[in-house]
């Protein structure tokens, strides 16, 4: 026998609602949340960001380490650098990245230990 996932009688627990319709983020705020997590949906990302959490590399050494042409890794490092979540350093005529802060480490460790429970 399957459970049913509805209530038992219909009933809204108008207290409760009301408390929490304040609460609800405006949706504007909801799609940038949204595609924010989008961001971390694509593997290839994900793998660079793993990657970024132990050094800087510069994006031949990205590509190199992800099996992806050094296009394939730029467009994917202009992704990340939109929604903040590495930096770039220049040095002579390379750059190299690295996560932006703790936060996007804190995310992905998060995530791991969520997933491994």
């Amino acid at each position: 026998m399957s459970e049913s996932l509805t209530c038992a009688y219909q009933f809204v627990h108008e207290e409760t609602v009301n408390a929490l319709q304040a609460k609800i983020l405006p949706s504007s705020t909801l799609n940038d949340l949204g595609e924010f997590f989008k961001v971390f949906g694509d593997p290839s990302r994900l793998k660079i960001l793993t990657l970024l959490q132990h050094a800087e590399l510069c994006v031949c050494d990205l590509a190199a380490l992800v099996d992806m042409s050094i296009s394939a890794v730029s467009h994917q490092l202009k992704i990340l650098r939109q929604f903040r979540l590495i930096r770039s350093r220049r040095e002579g005529k390379n750059v190299f990245y690295a996560l932006a802060d703790d936060h996007v480490l804190t995310l992905i460790t998060q995530a791991l230990t969520h997933l491994s429970e």
